[in-house]
């Protein structure tokens, strides 16, 4: 397995002084069908890669991945993560920051984050 990215070896509860999540499903509410859904998708599917490999901070906004792609089109696909319940917002400002939400998926769906963690574009996709 890949190894996870630092930030995610402490639990959000070691977080103190974090804002509230954005509005999200319970982990009992996430739905198998609605996470593949959008882990279909193969930007979205890079943005939790990527956030489980490659973290550098606790969490990170939309800018830090530096996909070249419009703001909008980016706010559109965090957005359906969240409500998928793959990743948790939260406001900071004027900025939403993201964080996947290991824990309630390795509850759900065991092995799913592993294989997340572990994926790879195919050779020439562009993401």
């Amino acid at each position: 397995m890949t190894d996870l990215a630092q930030t995610y070896r402490t639990s959000d509860s070691e977080e103190p002084s974090l804002p509230t999540p954005l509005p999200e499903p319970a982990a009992s509410e996430i739905r198998l069908e609605r996470v593949m859904g959008v882990l279909a998708d193969p930007l979205r599917l890079t943005i939790v890669n990527r956030l489980l490999t490659s973290s550098e901070e606790y969490d990170h906004t939309c800018g830090w991945f530096g996909f070249d792609r419009p703001k909008s089109s980016l706010t559109h696909h965090f957005k359906a993560l969240r409500e998928a319940g793959v990743i948790r917002q939260r406001q900071h400002g004027l900025e939403r920051r993201s964080r996947v939400r290991i824990e309630d998926l390795d509850e759900r769906f065991p092995g799913l984050v592993e294989l997340i963690a572990d994926w790879q574009p195919a050779d020439g996709e562009a993401v």
